[in-house]
């Protein structure tokens, strides 16, 4: 009589192994200095505004890119930057047939994209305030205005890479906040002692993961 293996018990040996070739370079956590580069479809850029006081405003950009040297070593010696595209704003405005908001907020009024459209980040020093935390002290332009900005970060770890991933892997989490009336964006900004308009503080949440050097012996693939 032929012996079957159950398709569940299949799929759960073929996890098995996919795991058990992942896991030595998931534990060993130690990645390469050099070049990173942002892998694009694993990487989220948020920000939030306050409401008339009731909530907080909730909208992203969907294309940017990013350049990281990366020396888990000497921390301090990283450098980041940061390219946004100011016509990738992306909001939850339910009904666009009404009012294309997305348009609305690249208008002259907001970020005026038209004029300015990409906005970029540098960072000038890198911090360490922890065993995995740090602050990025950069610059960001933004509607032609550059000021500094600071950014709280967090390095989630990464790997050399493997062999379905033969690419160093890396990924963070950062939150920062900006005053939209110091790069010339003051619409709505509520009277002093009111909640009633749209908040002058920007909360910012950055979710990323970059692919850096092959392991040895690998090709260089481009990243995503």
């Amino acid at each position: 009589m032929p012996c079957t293996i159950p398709r569940s018990f299949a799929r759960t040996s073929t996890l098995a192994a996919m795991l058990w070739l992942v896991a030595p370079a998931l534990a060993a956590d130690v990645v390469p200095a050099g070049r990173y580069a942002l892998d694009r479809s694993h990487a989220s850029l948020l920000f939030s505004v306050d409401h008339l006081g009731f909530s907080h405003y909730t909208a992203r950009f969907r294309r940017f890119d990013a350049t990281l040297q990366f020396d888990p070593a000497r921390l301090a010696a990283s450098q980041v930057e940061v390219t946004v595209d100011a016509t990738s704003i992306e909001t939850d405005f339910p009904d666009p047939a009404k009012l294309d908001f997305n348009a609305e907020l690249q208008g002259a009024g907001w970020l005026d994209a038209a004029r300015h459209p990409s906005m970029t980040y540098r960072s000038r020093r890198i911090v360490p305030t922890g065993e995995r935390t740090f602050r990025i002290e950069g610059d960001l332009t933004l509607r032609g205005v550059t000021r500094p900005v600071t950014l709280e970060a967090r390095y989630n770890g990464g790997y050399a890479g493997h062999p379905m991933d033969p690419q160093a892997r890396i990924g963070f989490s950062a939150t920062g906040q900006l005053r939209r009336s110091e790069f010339g964006i003051s619409y709505g900004i509520p009277a002093p002692g009111t909640t009633m308009g749209v908040g002058d503080a920007v909360e910012l949440r950055i979710e990323c993961e970059f692919s850096g050097p092959p392991l040895k012996g690998e090709p260089r693939r481009q990243a995503n």
